[in-house]
């Protein structure tokens, strides 16, 4: 009798130290999660607020440069494009996330091309409301590439802790998977020629 109360004890002390451990576990990769789903609706309010930025540089510009459609046109078909695409847990595949990148990537291209237009307006460059914006732009990018920076770093730690021994057994019986990075666009490896 004394052995069969200390093995009932020995196997319900097992079970409470194995139920305390998943509860900790699961909860952990919770909160992991939690914190990328943060990071990214960070990033994707800096793309937000660089979308919204868009409309009142375009305006600002045609003022100048009225003759300059088919790049204001760039512009506004990247932004929409750019605004319609939204990543979240439910659809972060890799093909999601590069054609969010991709559309991103469009909108920061055709708004380099909308600011060189006030190369060839001396009197645009010295427009407040063109250079407000184009700070406000410039501080907008320098978040974008901040929040990407956090992202990443958040989904590294989500993805070691999914992955790693023993948490990813519950991991996997949980539905906790892997999820995917921002990476650079192709050929951004390559430093931009500068020629004058």
């Amino acid at each position: 009798m004394k052995k069969m109360n200390k093995t009932l004890i020995a196997v319900v002390a097992a079970v409470v130290v194995i139920g305390f451990w998943m509860s900790n576990s699961y909860n952990s990769m919770v909160r992991e999660q939690e914190t990328v789903t943060t990071a990214l609706a960070n990033l994707q309010s800096a793309y937000q607020r660089r979308a919204d930025l868009i409309p009142n540089l375009v305006e600002t510009v045609k003022g100048y440069a009225a003759h300059e459609k088919e790049t204001f046109e760039a512009v506004t078909n990247a932004r929409a494009k750019a605004t319609s695409i939204n990543v979240d847990l439910a659809n972060m595949t890799p093909e999601k996330i590069k054609q969010f990148q991709e559309a991103q990537g469009e909108l920061s291209t055709a708004l380099g091309r909308l600011l060189r237009v006030q190369e060839n307006y001396p009197e645009l460059k010295a427009n407040e409301n063109f250079r407000d914006l184009q700070v406000q732009l410039e501080g907008t990018e320098n978040r974008i590439n901040e929040a990407r920076n956090t992202y990443n770093q958040v989904v590294q730690q989500y993805n070691v802790a999914v992955r790693s021994f023993p948490k990813n057994v519950l991991a996997g019986m949980f539905g906790f998977s892997q999820m995917q990075k921002f990476e650079s666009e192709a050929g951004a490896e390559k430093a931009p020629q500068v020629k004058f």
